[in-house]
Formats: structure tokens, C-alpha cells, sequence
């Protein structure tokens, strides 16, 4: 089986395309979309890559599995762990089951139930602990203590981010040149990768961020210089209430052009019109970058602009809209 190599520093091009090679075997190549009419109302032209239609329904399979496939025998043995609510939860639990090795995940008791038994589903073992960010770090420490197992982070891990920058890659060798490449913040995982993977192959093209107003930690963070952390983590979009780190924040901060912040009313407007006129199912956390184009249509307009939809994973009882 294919093995990659621990990444210790940023991930440079070539560790990036060999991460791409690796992970192949375990990942879609995910379709990229454009649509008439949301082209036609933004005044640019827009390439949606859908990572919604990916395994486990987000691009979080990306960079678990890039992680996992460069464990040391002797890792694997004792298996990986990590805490998650959601996404990342599933992309640990099916990445150790397509390896045969253990998956201990600590979920919050908040967690979604559907997140939960899909996670279940994988085969992964569940331990879960009060929904504060204190009692996940504790009972996950507990687990690594107990069973040995290599915690996997959701987003600081040089492997992690080599493996959600092949998003971006696929993308570019998709489109070709664009004018802009956009994302969502949250932990700064995709951000960071999808910055990365631009910066390498489209070196004038702008890279923008884009971030919920009411957890906006990413934008304070790169306005100050430091990290900032979020005073409320109160947003419709679920898969952006985590804060930077320092692995992430420090690409963040070197590559990204700009980070643009937008209402809850227009993610739920973004997230409608691409349920509506793409017709498929993203959750508001993909929406955030289309929200950032419509808020500011007039600089937007005339530009070839690439975009990730980051997942599908939505409650459909429970659809703000």
C-alpha cells in the first residue's frame, strides 16, 4: 500500500501532489459545476467545486486520510482518535476503517444526531463528553493515555492541510487560470490548503477568505497580526465555529489576499439559491464564499472565480429556510 511521508513543515508543492497521488484510491474526484443563472445574477462566472459530493459528504476525507496513510506501522496498531462534532468525526472513522485500524472519536453530547450514527456507522467507538471545547480536549486526552492512539487534528497537521489543499488542485487542473480562488474559515484547514495549492500552481491569482460575521475570528486575526479567538461561536454555519491555529493561521496570514465577512441572512440567501438553482444539497458552511461574492457584487463582476463547496452534511428536518 501506498505510505506518505510525516509533513513537519508547510507542505511544498511536491508534497502536495504526492499527497494527491496517495489519497486517490480513498477519495472522489469531485465534479466541478457551473450554473447560467447564478453567473448571470453575480455578474461573474463562478466554478463550484463540490466537494458536498464527496465520502462522508465533505472534503474533510481529504486531509483524515492524507493523515492517516502516513502512520508508522506501529501507529496504526494503536489506531487514531480525534473530537469532532461532525465532519470531521466521519472522515477519521471511515479513513481507519478503510485502513482496518481503530477510531476512537470524542463527540460532544450536542453533537448531530445524524453525524453521530453515520459516524457509528464506520465502525468508529464513540465516547462523548460535555459540549465545551475544556471537556473534549480532557476526555480526549484520557483516550490517548488508554489506548495509545495517534490523535488526528481536525485542521493543525501539515498532513491534514496537504490533503485538503488536493481540493484546490483538482479544481486548477480543472479551470485553469482564475482570477480568484475562494473558501470558508473555519479551523483555517481548507483555507490553508486551498491557499497553498493556489499560491503554488495560479501564483497571480487572488486568494480570498470568507467567514461568518458573528464568529470572526479568522478576519480579526488576520487584521491584527495575531490570533484572535471567538468571543461567541453562535452561526448558522456549524462547520465555522472553530478558531485558527497556529499552523493554519500563519499561512492564512501569508497568502490570503483578503477575508470577507458575512451576515447569518445572507448565508441563509446564498445557501437558498444554491439549493434552488444548482439543485443539490450543501450545508451553510459551503454557502459562505457565494454570500461574500452577492455582497459584493460590483467587485466581483467580469471575474472568473473559483469557489469550494465544502459539504452536504444538513439536517433536512431542520433547514433554516
Amino acid at each position: 500500500m501506498n505510505t506518505m511521508e510525516k509533513i513537519t513543515t508547510v507542505p511544498s508543492l511536491k508534497q502536495i501532489l504526492t499527497a494527491h497521488k496517495t489519497i486517490k484510491p480513498y477519495i472522489h474526484q469531485t465534479p466541478v459545476i457551473s450554473n447560467a443563472s447564478i453567473n448571470k445574477l453575480t455578474g461573474a462566472s463562478i466554478f463550484f467545486k463540490c466537494e458536498n459530493f464527496q465520502k462522508i459528504g465533505a472534503f474533510k476525507m481529504r486531509g483524515a486520510t492524507c493523515a492517516t496513510m502516513a502512520l508508522t506501522d506501529k501507529e496504526k496498531t494503536n489506531g487514531i482518535a480525534t473530537h469532532s462534532s461532525g465532519n470531521h468525526a466521519q472522515a477519521v472513522a471511515l479513513s481507519a476503517k478503510n485502513h482496518n485500524i481503530n477510531a476512537y472519536i470524542v463527540m460532544p453530547s450536542s453533537a448531530p444526531v445524524i453525524k453521530r450514527k453515520a459516524t457509528e456507522g464506520y465502525g468508529a467507538n464513540i465516547i462523548t463528553c460535555n459540549p465545551t471545547i475544556a471537556a473534549r480536549q480532557s476526555t480526549l486526552d484520557q483516550v490517548v493515555a488508554k489506548t495509545n492512539a495517534t490523535f488526528i487534528h481536525p485542521f493543525d497537521n501539515y498532513n491534514v492541510i496537504a490533503g485538503q489543499a488536493t481540493a484546490a488542485i483538482e479544481l486548477i487542473e480543472e479551470v485553469g487560470r482564475m482570477d480568484i480562488v475562494m473558501a470558508p474559515i473555519g479551523g483555517g484547514g481548507l483555507m490553508s490548503g486551498t491557499a497553498l495549492g493556489t499560491h503554488y500552481l495560479l501564483p497571480d491569482t487572488q486568494i480570498i477568505g470568507t467567514e461568518p460575521e458573528r464568529v470572526d475570528d479568522a478576519y480579526l486575526s488576520f487584521q491584527k497580526g495575531e490570533i484572535v479567538k471567538n468571543k461567541s461561536i453562535n452561526s448558522i454555519a456549524d462547520g465555522l465555529l472553530t478558531n485558527l491555529s497556529p499552523k493554519t493561521f500563519n499561512i492564512i496570514k501569508e497568502h490570503l489576499n483578503e477575508i470577507i465577512t458575512v451576515s447569518e441572512q445572507q448565508i441563509i440567501q446564498a445557501m437558498r439559491l444554491i439549493w434552488e438553482r444548482m439543485k443539490i444539497i450543501v450545508e451553510p458552511s459551503s454557502a459562505v464564499p457565494l454570500a461574500a461574492i452577492l455582497k459584493q457584487k460590483e467587485r466581483f463582476l467580469g471575474q472568473k472565480i473559483g469557489l469550494i463547496l465544502t459539504g452536504g452534511n444538513v439536517d433536512i428536518n431542520n433547514l433554516p429556510f
